[in-house]
């Protein structure tokens, strides 16, 4: 690919660069200002493309997998969402894979360890339950929950629950690049009771601006591995009474660590934005990929020109360095997006980039 620009590759080719080529081929090798423009574009160029997974449309789908395969033969009963532009690699966006788990009451998964990172946000149902090293969860709708990378992890409904459904989210595909991924099967297929109170790390460490004294925790990920609704909804109605929020964010809060008040996970980031009744925000890009569950309301996006309208459980993804902006389609009611992203790892290497949209009062033309 050749550029007509001081500093950028323009060889044109010849018989005898064409033979010079084939010769380094022999040797495994290549000449560079052959690939150059393309392995360094001028901006971030994502293979992904805006996707929006309406779960009317998925969610009998999901369910029918319960009469065709069983948690023990499937391993996970997970119907995993595929970007158009990430096939290669079974991701959503970017490097990040989502999928629709469903399981019975009285349904059990295998205990297992991997060193992916992942989450669960629980889409419907009653009864479900995560165990990780040891420390049970109880889990409710809209409920975020962590199970991190290399600990031991289970998942459940109890008998007297409902069917359950909930979002995985996991950096497998991020994993997979970087040769690193390992999986192992829980010796007893099931973790052995440990004694901790059930929701234990949730009391210990949810407690806004306090902190257990001689508390220990050396990890790399957040010692709260679940996240309830009820208190983040009520941050985010306490905190929009006490700003604008941002004119690209509405009102916006990560979920963090409460050791370092960074990043739940190493590798994932998570967040939840409040859209007041009828507002919408201004459009930006930035690098990093982001994947979106309405957890409350209704509204749209508009990425890179293309306008996707959403209700509660659907889910859509903004690839890296795409233009977006959002709107809460109702005049009376919140709208709640969840979101995790790929944020530790761009921020870690210093990758992370911003700008606003300058045309058109900041707003995208939506394209026909």
């Amino acid at each position: 690919m050749r550029e007509n620009v001081i500093g950028r590759a323009n060889v044109e080719d010849t018989p005898e660069l064409k033979a010079y080529y084939k010769d380094l081929e022999r040797y495994e090798a290549g000449a560079l200002w052959t690939v150059a423009n393309k392995i360094e574009p001028w901006a971030p160029q994502s293979a992904s493309v805006p996707v929006l997974w309406r779960y009317r449309d998925l969610r009998e789908h999901v369910l029918r997998s319960v009469d065709l395969v069983s948690p023990e033969k499937a391993g996970r009963r997970v119907i995993y969402l595929n970007n158009p532009g990430r096939r290669d690699v079974s991701a959503a966006v970017g490097w990040l894979y989502s999928g629709l788990q469903v399981m019975h009451p009285g349904e059990v998964a295998t205990a297992h360890a991997h060193s992916a990172s992942a989450l669960r946000f629980i889409m419907e149902g009653a009864g479900a339950y995560t165990v990780v090293d040891g420390h049970k969860m109880t889990l409710g709708a809209r409920d975020f929950v962590l199970t991190p990378n290399g600990t031991w992890h289970e998942h459940g409904v109890e008998g007297n629950g409902s069917v359950c459904i909930w979002q995985d989210g996991l950096d497998i595909p991020l994993v997979n690049a970087l040769e690193a991924n390992f999986f192992v099967v829980h010796p007893k297929l099931q973790q052995e009771p440990s004694g901790y109170p059930v929701d234990d790390m949730t009391k210990t460490w949810g407690n806004p601006g306090l902190r257990p004294a001689g508390s220990k925790w050396a990890k790399g990920y957040s010692p709260m591995f679940k996240y309830e609704w009820e208190p983040t909804y009520e941050s985010l109605q306490k905190y929009a009474a006490a700003t604008d929020g941002s004119p690209y964010d509405g009102t916006l809060m990560n979920y963090v660590n409460p050791i370092t008040g960074g990043h739940v996970m190493q590798t994932i980031g998570a967040s939840m934005q409040l859209l007041r009744p009828g507002e919408k925000t201004k459009s930006h890009r930035h690098t990093g990929s982001f994947l979106y569950q309405v957890a409350k309301g209704r509204g749209y996006s508009i990425i890179g020109g293309k306008r996707l309208e959403w209700e509660e459980r659907d889910i859509f993804c903004v690839p890296s360095w795409a233009w977006h902006e959002h709107g809460n389609a109702s005049a009376s009611e919140d709208a709640c997006l969840f979101c995790f992203n790929d944020l530790p790892v761009i921020e870690g290497l210093g990758l992370y980039r911003e700008e606003a949209y300058g045309d058109n009062g900041g707003y995208q033309s939506v394209a026909a």
